[in-house]
């Protein structure tokens, strides 16, 4: 079985002050840095379908609404190292076109370059699904791949 399309193809991260996320077709990936030594118990974690919080040791570190919305039982977290935490959160609409433009409504937005990457990455995502036979992991494309690309379905075969 060959790895995922985002392990063969790299991700594009949106750096933040905490530490960074990123996205595929269905996911939203969010790594916190912490303390090293953090453990478990130190750390609060609230995960809804439009709302995130994180605090460890009581200081709040990421709080708020949601760019788009996400399956609340779908949504875990991890603390790794017991220097990280990764968030992981599965988006409610899985399209290409979806693509995230912040993490949350108005904090954490992909600068320009970045989210023009994500689209991009995306929508080689879809063209992967669309073609499992075919290898999209390090293809690239240019012209218009926004809200997902080029619909050929209604192409004959």
């Amino acid at each position: 079985m060959s790895a995922p399309f985002e392990e063969r193809s790299g991700v594009v991260p949106c750096g933040t002050p905490w530490g960074r996320w990123y996205q595929t077709l269905e996911e939203v990936f969010i790594e916190v840095r912490v303390p090293p030594g953090t453990r478990a118990k130190d750390v609060r974690c609230s995960l809804r379908s439009r709302h995130i919080s994180l605090a460890v040791c009581g200081k709040e570190l990421l709080q708020g609404k949601l760019f788009d919305s996400t399956v609340t039982d779908e949504g875990t977290w991890t603390l790794e190292d017991r220097q990280m935490i990764r968030i992981v959160l599965m988006k409610t609409n899985r399209d290409a076109g979806n693509c995230w433009t912040s993490l949350l409504e108005n904090e954490y937005a992909a600068d320009p370059w970045v989210q023009d990457q994500m689209q991009r990455k995306l929508t080689l995502e879809r063209f992967q699904r669309e073609n499992p036979g075919f290898d999209f992991s390090g293809a690239e494309i240019s012209g218009n791949y926004s809200k997902g690309g080029p619909d050929f379905s209604s192409l004959e075969n």
